[in-house]
């Protein structure tokens, strides 16, 4: 159960410790202290929602079919791959994170409409979260225990960044953090593949 967690917790965390549309917006938001904490929250119910609903509505029909679970198994480990070669060019390319120039206060639905506009019509929030973390999930031998890993990472990163923005705003400036980010990030990928392609079920 607890390697299942942790499968989950390391994944989860190394898709989004990213330098992306989501992290930035919830960023940007906690600079301005603008209902930073509501924002925080939405994204990790809305991450713990769509890996639940991948990891379960996946796994019985996986479960059902051979064919299938090969497919996801080789599909997630190339998914990996390709992201963990990505990660790896970024860190030779890395980009501050631009902090967010200071506009008019906006109301609390505002902003947690717009949480929601950048989190779910993002087609990369789908691909990774439901296809990939879920197709994953399904192999596990304790699909809960993972689905609270993914959660449990969505819910570390995205306070983390809610609470101490005005800490990690000077760090994630620098591109020399992103790069060690993204290093980090490439290297969990290939490892989670490699594992993940020799063993089925993982975990």
């Amino acid at each position: 159960m607890w390697q299942s967690y942790l499968n989950g917790l390391v994944i989860a965390a190394g898709l989004i410790i990213a330098l992306g549309a989501q992290n930035a917006f919830v960023l940007a938001q906690s600079l301005r202290r603008e209902h930073h904490l509501p924002v925080a929250l939405l994204c990790v119910l809305c991450d713990a929602v769509l890996v639940a609903a991948g990891v379960f509505g996946l796994a019985a029909l996986l479960a059902q079919n051979p064919v299938l679970l090969g497919i996801a198994r080789w599909g997630g480990a190339a998914f990996l791959l390709w992201y963990g070669g990505q990660a790896l060019l970024r860190a030779c390319k890395p980009l501050g994170l631009e902090q967010a120039e200071r506009s008019k206060p906006r109301s609390r639905r505002a902003v947690l409409l717009a949480a929601l506009a950048v989190t779910l019509l993002n087609p990369h929030v789908y691909l990774d979260t439901v296809l990939l973390i879920g197709s994953l999930g399904a192999q596990q031998s304790a699909p809960g225990a993972y689905t609270l890993g993914a959660a449990s990472a969505s819910l570390l990163w995205f306070f983390a960044l809610a609470l101490g923005a005005a800490w990690l705003a000077p760090w994630l400036a620098r591109p020399s953090t992103w790069r060690a980010i993204d290093l980090a990030v490439a290297a969990m990928m290939f490892t989670i593949a490699g594992r993940l392609l020799v063993n089925s079920p993982i975990g």
